[in-house]
């Protein structure tokens, strides 16, 4: 992921120079999440992240304020990798079910690619505090939103029932996280590709309207 992405989250750095500072930080990060998900966020210390990263806790500290910056940056980062991929995958689309399933294959990719750190979000965003949880959940609503609009466009289209539309990409989200919280047993089931390709079945069961079914059976028949 382009460090550039981690980069101020109400973060403060002695450091002005943004490029090295998105290195630096990306280098933390890489090295926190690993430390976090193995041994977690309390018993890691600083000084057990600048060893991993291969710095000085000295420098570390030109770049976060304490322990706590470094959990907002790992969290933000996988936030921030949503907010970069969705857009790229539906770039170019104007058919709202290719737009739809689209954001979910790349949301879904992000998970599989930033597993560690999606786990880590679920067992220690209540380590972070209350204006730093905060800033979390903001951002998630963001994120989701990229879905949201998607789905919206596919209600609006007469392709999907008319649903509660945020309650469902919450269901939407979870499906993709759960690539992630239960890979340990997944993994032996099925790979990526196939879990993706079973969760679109399952919610296209779902969700098209009889247009969107004939609709959707058009786009099999175009790839």
């Amino acid at each position: 992921m382009d460090g550039r992405d981690v980069m101020n989250h109400d973060v403060k750095s002695q450091v002005s120079d943004e490029a090295l500072v998105a290195r630096r930080r990306a280098q933390i990060v890489a090295a926190a999440t690993e430390l976090f998900s193995h041994q977690g966020f309390y018993r890691t210390t600083i000084q057990d992240v600048a060893k991993k990263a291969g710095v000085s806790a000295g420098l570390i500290y030109q770049y976060v304020t304490d322990k706590e910056d470094v959990l907002l940056l790992v969290l933000l980062s996988v936030l921030d990798s949503y907010k970069t991929e969705i857009p790229a995958a539906i770039a170019g689309l104007t058919d709202p079910l290719e737009r739809f399933w689209a954001a979910i294959g790349a949301y879904c990719r992000v998970v599989d690619q930033r597993r560690e750190a999606t786990v880590l979000a679920y067992r220690s965003t209540k380590s972070l505090p209350d204006d730093r949880r905060e800033l979390i959940k903001q951002s998630e609503i963001e994120t989701n939103g990229m879905i949201a609009a998607c789905l919206s466009d596919c209600v609006k289209a007469g392709l999907m029932r008319d649903v509660k539309v945020e309650l469902v990409t919450y269901q939407l989200v979870t499906f993709a996280h759960s690539w992630a919280l239960k890979h340990w047993r997944l993994k032996e089931v099925c790979g990526l590709e196939e879990y993706i390709a079973e969760g679109f079945d399952f919610f296209a069961q779902a969700l098209l309207t009889p247009k969107g079914r004939r609709h959707q059976a058009k786009i099999h028949g175009r790839t």
